[in-house]
Parts: C-alpha cells; structure tokens; sequence
C-alpha cells in the first residue's frame, strides 16, 4: 500500500514516519532497509530534515489479516485506499472474543477481501454493542488509523445516532454532559458517577409518539454504553434496551443505530455517509 503525506511542520523524515504517519519501528527499519520511502520523489537519508510542504511516499508491505473469513454479508457505504465504512447488522460482535469466538464482523470483512482480491489488517476506528446497528469505519493501514484517531481527538468527526426512546422526552433538544464509569469493578454495566469518564451527548427530537421518542443523537465523546446510560439518566431509556431499563416486547434489541458519519479522508477531503434506519426501528413507529 503506498501512502502519501504532506509535511506540515519542519522536522525529520524518521520523525514524520513515527509521529505524523504513525509507522512503528519496526516498519520503519525495513521501508529504510528497502529505500521504500521518497521525499519529493527522491530517496533521502531518514535523518534529512524536511520543510513545509514537502511529499513523502512510504510503499508500505502488505499486512496479514489475523481473522478466519467466514460467509457473513458485510454492507459497504464507503470505500478507499485506506478506509472501509460499513452498515453494521444488529446481534453481531465486532470482532471476535473469548464469548464469541466465531460469526464476527471481522470474520465477514475477511471474506469481503478475499472476494476482493485484498489483503491488509482490520482496524476498527470505532466500535459498536453487539446489538446496535450501523456506520463503523475500518480502516486498512495504521497512517489511516492515526487519521481518524486525531479527528475524534479534536472533535471533527460528526457521529450521530437515531434511537428510539421510552415516553415523550419533554425538550425539543438538549446536552447531557455527565461522567460515566463502572458500576463496580469489572461490571459490564456502567452509570453516571462524579469519578467517572466525561461524557458529552447531545440529542434532538425528531418526533414524537403516544409512549415513545424518536431522537436524532450526536455523540462528543465515545464511551462503552454513553448514549444508553446517558438517555437511561434522561428518565428515556432505550427501547428494547433491558440493561438499562428500557425493556419492550415490541424490540428484542436496543433501538439504536448509527446513521450519519462526517469525516475526512487522507487527502483532506470530506466524507459523508448516512445509512437508513433498519427494519425492525421503523416498525416501531408505526
């Protein structure tokens, strides 16, 4: 894979590997090795330094993909050279775990590249509960990892969610900034605790129904959990959602799903994704 990188401080070309395009060490010394990096298309010593504006091209060597393909329909929205953004199907896991060691995303994104003829490791720029549906971004390279770790750093990615909540929420919109840690030490369920991590949710309402809420949520953190401890502090808990208090025969999942991804690619350019809301959320407001 050959990645591109316009120098935007004065430093070393090691340095820009290593802290602006993210290459560990050991890549470094073998792209050294095979004069695998370029500078204004001219191979130079790595301890040269570099102005303002200046092109590195590092052709990077493939990476292994570490998961067992399986035949699970992965849904792409958006693909380049360094990012896949794919429609996450509820009641899957991410990737796989001692509890689910098989029938993962990661397995189907494995067979996805296989049927693509490509190979590269899975990194998962965010991650979503096994029974919440949606955009997740995958990306193919660990320069594109660091792209989008640094926007959700800054805040610049736009993450936002519709979810389905129980009663009539009375605010037209509003922001629950509220910390969010473990109930207790290695619990799965998390609340609102004054020593627990800042959380910053904003939600909108789209409509309104006789005992339910549908509401257009913008995350500023990404917490395990933040959206549904945070509408469960609201007095809203998430349809469906039985940890948290939001149990209806009417759902046998959470009623919540990532609809709307804003980003920018290695290029610079801005990426916009949106993804319909899923059968069995519709339903519920009919």
């Amino acid at each position: 894979m050959k990645i591109t990188y316009k120098v935007e401080s004065e430093k070393t070309l090691i340095q820009v590997l290593r802290e602006d395009m993210d290459l560990s060490s050991r890549i470094i010394r073998r792209l050294k090795r095979e004069k695998k990096v370029t500078v204004n298309d001219m191979v130079i010593s790595f301890n040269a330094r570099l102005r303002v504006g200046d092109q590195v091209v590092a052709n990077l060597p493939k990476e292994e993909n570490i998961f067992n393909p399986e035949d699970i329909p992965i849904d792409v929205r958006y693909a380049d050279d360094h990012f896949l953004v794919i429609n996450k199907q509820a009641f899957l896991v991410v990737h796989p775990t001692k509890g689910h060691p098989f029938g993962t995303i990661a397995n189907g994104l494995a067979q996805y590249m296989l049927d693509q003829g490509d190979e590269y490791k899975i990194r998962f720029a965010n991650r979503l509960d096994r029974d919440t549906s949606g955009l997740m971004i995958v990306c193919k390279s660990g320069f594109g990892h660091k792209i989008i770790s640094d926007q959700m750093h800054q805040n610049t990615m736009i993450k936002e969610y519709d979810a389905l909540v129980m009663g009539q929420v009375s605010n037209d919109q509003g922001t629950i900034k509220k910390p969010i840690g473990r109930a207790y030490e290695d619990s799965i369920h998390r609340i609102v605790r004054p020593d627990g991590a800042p959380c910053v949710t904003h939600y909108k309402v789209m409509k309104r129904f006789e005992d339910r809420t549908w509401l257009r949520i913008r995350i500023e953190t990404g917490r395990t959990h933040q959206i549904r401890v945070h509408m469960k502090h609201l007095g809203h808990s998430i349809m469906g959602d039985v940890l948290y208090g939001g149990n209806h025969e009417a759902i046998n999942r959470q009623a919540l799903h990532a609809c709307h991804l804003v980003f920018k690619d290695a290029n610079g350019k801005q990426v916009d994704v949106e993804a319909d809301m899923p059968e069995d959320m519709k339903r519920l407001m009919e």
